[in-house]
This record gives C-alpha cells, sequence and structure tokens, in this order.
C-alpha cells in the first residue's frame, strides 16, 4: 500500500479538528466533514488554536499538508486514501454511516473508526469490504496527547493495519497496536477502573473531591507519567506487589454498575464543563481559564517526557 496522502475526517466536534491539524501538520491534504455549517466555521476556529500548540510542540511541518472545510460528503470523499470517523460514539449511526459511504469511496479506501471501545468486527458487519475497517483511537486531546490505540477486527487485512501503523508513525505518534478485541479496548478500561475506585472511595465516606483529585496527581498520576504500571512492579519488586494484592484486590471495588453520586449529578442534568457543572461549577471564564492551563501543562509535560 502506498503513503497515505489525502484524509476526510467525518465529524468535527470534540475530536474532529485535532486530529486534522494533526495529519495535515505530517503532509495530508485532509478535507473536515460536517453537514452543520456553523459546526464547520466552529471547526476553522479550533484548528487555527490546534496550530498554535503544534507550533509551541515544535511538531515538524511537512510539506503538502492542509485543512479544508466541505459539508457535501460526497465531495470531502473524492479521492481520500483515509476515512477516520468521528462521530457520536453510537454503533447504530457508525454502522449506519459506513454502510453509507462505502459506494461514495474506492475500494482501497481505509476506513478508521475513532471509537473509544466499539469493536471493529462489529462496525464492519454488513459492509462488502470488512477488511478495510480497523479502530484507531485517538485520546483526547487528540493534539496533544501522542498515543494512538490501533484495534484491528477479525477480518481486517494485515495490509489496513500496517498503513494505519505506518501513518501513526508518520504524525509522530505511538502506535499502540491490540492483539484482540475487548470493550474500551486497553486506554480506556485502565481509566474506568480507577475511574470505579475513586467514586467508590468518595462515595463510601472515604475522602473529599478535592483530595481525591489532589492524591490521585500527585501520588501515582505525577509518578505514572514517568514510570509507567509494568515497569512500577518491577521498580517496586513483585514481593511488595503480590504481598499487598494479597489483601487489598479481595477490598477493591467490584461495583458492576455506575458510581451513585454521578448518577445522581447526571439525573440533575450536571453533566460537567459542558452544561456549566458537574461535580464542580464552572463559570465561562472559568473554563476557558482551565483549557488554557492544562494545554499549557500538557505541552510542558509533553516536551519534558520527549
Amino acid at each position: 500500500m502506498t503513503e497515505l496522502s489525502r484524509a476526510t475526517v467525518l465529524g468535527t466536534g470534540t475530536m474532529g479538528p485535532g486530529m486534522g491539524a494533526v495529519l495535515a501538520r505530517a503532509g495530508l491534504q485532509v478535507t473536515l466533514f460536517d453537514v452543520n455549517p456553523e459546526a464547520l466555521e466552529r471547526a476553522q476556529g479550533m484548528v487555527g488554536m490546534v496550530e498554535g500548540v503544534l507550533d509551541r510542540l515544535e511538531v515538524p511541518k511537512r510539506d503538502g499538508g492542509g485543512v479544508s472545510y466541505e459539508s457535501e460528503r460526497a465531495a470531502a470523499l473524492d479521492s481520500t486514501d483515509v476515512v477516520a470517523e468521528a462521530i457520536p460514539e453510537q454503533l447504530k449511526l457508525k454502522r449506519q454511516t459506513f454502510l453509507e459511504i462505502e459506494d461514495e469511496i474506492s475500494p482501497e479506501t481505509i476506513i478508521a473508526s475513532n471509537t473509544s471501545g466499539i469493536p471493529a468486527t462489529k462496525l464492519a458487519q454488513g459492509l462488502q469490504r470488512p477488511e478495510r475497517v480497523i479502530g484507531w483511537h485517538w485520546s483526547n486531546p487528540p493534539h496533544l496527547i501522542p498515543m494512538n490505540e490501533i484495534i484491528p477486527g477479525e477480518q481486517t487485512s494485515p495490509e489496513v493495519t500496517n498503513a494505519i501503523q505506518q501513518l501513526t508513525r508518520r504524525i509522530g505518534y505511538h502506535p499502540v497496536t491490540l492483539k484482540k478485541e475487548v470493550p474500551g479496548f486497553v486506554e480506556n478500561r485502565v481509566l474506568y477502573a480507577i475511574m470505579r475506585e475513586c467514586l467508590a472511595l468518595v462515595d463510601e465516606g472515604v475522602i473529599d473531591l478535592e483530595g481525591l483529585d489532589l492524591n490521585v496527581k500527585w501520588g501515582i498520576g505525577y509518578k505514572l507519567a514517568v514510570v509507567p504500571p509494568i515497569q512500577l512492579l518491577d521498580m517496586a519488586g513483585l514481593d511488595i506487589y503480590t504481598s499487598v494484592a494479597g489483601y487489598l484486590n479481595r477490598d477493591l471495588s467490584d461495583e458492576k454498575g455506575v458510581s451513585k453520586t454521578a448518577a445522581d449529578l447526571k439525573d440533575k442534568g450536571r453533566l460537567g464543563i459542558k452544561t456549566g457543572g458537574g461535580f464542580f461549577d464552572y463559570t465561562p471564564e472559568r473554563i476557558k481559564e482551565l483549557q488554557q492551563q492544562r494545554a499549557a501543562a500538557l505541552v510542558a509535560v509533553r516536551k519534558a517526557l520527549d
């Protein structure tokens, strides 16, 4: 398979603009597609912001790249080498989209889904060419987290897997390819296990919200960024791990439902930053301040870890 040169990003919500800007930086001609003209207009502003962040990261700019915007899907898909799907996380919607675009793209075009946890095998059901469908999970924010999970489906061809691995390296990211499909993949399974225990400790009144966040940020988050879990086991010693795990694992949360604290907030319409309040309250000014602070911190950490 020749080097991919044209990409179409379907969806310009949370992830699409960042993905598009990163791909364009690597020399691809990228088309961002959305049926909503207002969404496309917002996407242009977001791409400009992302490009500024990439400048601060000193990400090399390869010749030939660029971003265009299109509200007609057929035009957006014309001559594309890879479709990067970033529409809402709904199996039925994604599968229907794939069925619709199959006749609008060439037989060689790769369909790569930025799903957070839906197996590519399910997404490819009913397609004429399921071998070209693959999971390509970007972490949010996509322009700052330099790791992509690559999840081949049961029928995904080795050539498609290899092409996405190469493209991930080309954008300067680390490709992490799963050996088999599991719901949530690896990143979200680990993240949600942490979230479950954190919320259980809050629900049980062991610690307050601020204390929990400080504990995790500086107790394990800071450390894990430098010494990841398996290396940490070797550093601490497997004798220590097996001893502590031997009694602690039995006491950890094995909740199969959802935290009552989180569910109650959701039922009250407190969904987080998007509604101005979740566990904490947010004004528009505070939201902007947090976005700037977090972007600057992630830039600094990424430079340090590189």
